[in-house]
């Protein structure tokens, strides 16, 4: 890899003033509102054993890539709205393209593996226990993590080798695309990794969720009331969380390749949207859309509570036995 001792520059800011202070906070509210959220509902996972199944470690994952994919570019876009020159090191814009990248390949595969649970629980119940051991959810979140680290490490090989010829950045953050733009040349081999890249992270998952729920749809029909009505509760959380990422994918796509001819106000929105959105909405939806957690977190919070009175009718007690 080339080491570049070089700053970029972002130029898609405005000057520091109103609106940016403005976009600031609320954008700092997220991202607190994000990590809170998202650290609530791995602390539910994690203290509740009755939690600890195929389905809830997917989503204890699923809130933990919350966290990296916020935190990938979020700080970053917050302190450029501060100062006047948005600078960024080559090496940061490198690995924030990495993590931002990172993110996004887990989140679509950590949501096909919980179309998968989703649908062995309800097209194979009785073999449920027999498929989804302990052992084959450490090989599918090993896949969904390590597959997605050596791939992506030869696309950062492949891009830090690119001659620069350019060093101004006409987006909030750094992503691929961006990088491979300021370089002097056209490389076949950069282009066609990156359309691989797409067809293994994007279209694949796309595919194995649809047919997963084409097969639950299928079994869903034939089965009676209470059935459907019991796997529409299992699986909405999960389609509302997969339509809505795919919906903020869409925009970032649709943002990479239309980003010159639309409104800035909607080019800061479309732009923002795929890291700022789904991983403050994940853990909110399956928080009230599912009962379970929604149960735990009531339990956690009453058995917190009962032992804070407990504690000061305590020391209560022992001040009025001393008196």
């Amino acid at each position: 890899m080339q080491m570049y001792n070089i700053s970029l520059i972002f130029v898609a800011y405005g000057p520091p003033g109103p609106l940016s202070y403005g976009v600031f906070f609320l954008t700092l509210v997220t991202y607190f509102a994000t990590v809170f959220a998202n650290a609530v509902l791995m602390l539910v996972i994690y203290c509740d054993t009755s939690l600890h199944k195929p389905m809830y470690i997917f989503l204890f994952n699923l809130a933990m890539n919350g966290l990296i994919g916020s935190s990938a570019a979020l700080p970053n876009i917050m302190s450029n709205m501060l100062v006047e020159i948005k600078l960024i090191s080559y090496n940061s814009c490198l690995l924030q393209v990495f993590f931002g990248s990172f993110y996004a390949s887990c989140v679509y595969g950590i949501l096909t593996v919980m179309a998968y649970d989703r649908y062995v629980s309800i097209c194979k119940p009785l073999q449920y226990y027999n498929i989804m051991t302990t052992n084959a959810v450490r090989l599918l979140l090993g896949a969904v993590y390590i597959f997605p680290i050596c791939f992506l490490a030869v696309q950062m090989h492949l891009t830090s080798n690119l001659p620069l010829c350019r060093y101004t950045v006409n987006k909030l953050f750094c992503d691929n695309l961006a990088v491979v733009s300021l370089s002097c040349v056209k490389s076949a081999l950069v282009d066609v990794y990156g359309l691989a890249g797409v067809v293994i992270f994007v279209v694949f998952p796309l595919s194995m969720v649809i047919l997963s729920y084409v097969r639950i749809l299928s079994v869903s029909l034939k089965a009676s009331a209470n059935g459907k009505n019991k796997a529409l509760k299992t699986c909405a959380p999960h389609l509302i969380t997969f339509i809505n990422f795919s919906t903020s994918v869409l925009f970032s796509v649709i943002y990479n390749r239309f980003n010159n001819y639309l409104p800035k106000e909607l080019n800061v929105f479309m732009s923002v949207h795929f890291i700022l959105i789904p991983p403050l909405l994940h853990p909110l939806i399956y928080g009230m859309r599912t009962e379970s957690i929604s149960k735990s977190f009531r339990k956690i919070l009453k058995k917190r509570i009962f032992t804070v009175e407990f504690h000061l009718q305590s020391e209560d007690n022992s001040k009025n036995i001393s008196l």
